[in-house]
């Protein structure tokens, strides 16, 4: 899909980065759903936007959030509930959502983290998050819809003259610290609603650093510089295969089947 999307339904819009990309949306002119669990959160939120109640954890009150939107930007995160916390929102609130969706055609931009595929640190093994966001990675891919996801660095470690963008794949940067690379929040959201009027981003998977330098111009030759992931596949392209899928949950291989056209 290379029109530019019209409707853009932000899922996570009141977290930190969910915020920013509600405003990155209207300035760019799209109509811009966004969706909320507590309505007194909705305060914080430009004017212009257009408060959707629902709860990514209860498939009940999706129905009406996806009505009419082109595109979907998932910025959601269960804010260190643990285990519990990341499967029903990193994951069941990305499976939920693309259910809702059913056979529409949209628009896809998902926001996981850098490091997601590192299965042994001491964070995954406490919390399960970074298999949780893969898992999510793989129902996005598995729709076979148009989509582009971000693996963002660490949030506004940056310092102010550190802007020029770095887009890296296969994730190989894992020490688990601000080492493995920085980026303003405020730029991840410009990538994310960039991505989605973007030929060149579709079917990518990228890590998003920034580096020392201005910020850049051309967003479609960024995008377009990156290897698309193989058609068909559920994990980005030059990831490690450490994750086999006859080793997944039931429910997750069942839940892939039901969502791949």
């Amino acid at each position: 899909m290379t029109t530019r999307p019209s409707t853009v339904l932000v899922v996570g819009a009141t977290g930190s980065i969910g915020r920013l990309v509600v405003e990155e949306a209207i300035r760019q002119g799209h109509t811009t759903p966004a969706l909320v669990r507590n309505p007194d959160k909705a305060r914080r939120l430009p004017k212009e936007a257009e408060v959707v109640v629902g709860d990514v954890t209860r498939p009940e009150t999706l129905a009406g959030a996806v009505e009419g939107v082109d595109a979907v930007v998932f910025t959601l995160g269960s804010d260190g509930a643990g285990k519990v916390g990341a499967e029903t929102v990193d994951y069941g609130g990305v499976r939920n959502v693309l259910a809702a969706l059913g056979n529409r055609t949209v628009r896809l931009a998902l926001m996981t983290s850098i490091g997601v595929t590192n299965r042994t640190g001491a964070y995954n093994r406490s919390t399960e998050a970074h298999d949780w966001k893969r898992r999510s990675e793989r129902l996005v891919r598995a729709t076979g819809l148009p989509y582009t996801i971000v693996r963002p660095g660490w949030f506004d470690y940056n310092g102010p003259d550190e802007h020029r963008l770095v887009l890296l794949q296969g994730d190989t940067r894992q020490a688990g610290d601000s080492s493995d690379g920085v980026i303003a929040r405020r730029q991840i959201a410009q990538v994310l609603v960039r991505s989605l009027n973007s030929p060149g981003a579709e079917r990518k998977t990228f890590e998003l650093v920034a580096t020392a330098g201005t910020a850049p111009a051309d967003f479609e030759a960024l995008f377009a510089s990156l290897a698309a992931d193989p058609a068909g596949g559920l994990d980005g392209v030059h990831d490690q295969p450490n994750m086999p899928l006859d080793g997944e949950p039931q429910h997750v291989r069942e839940e892939l089947r039901v969502l791949t056209r």
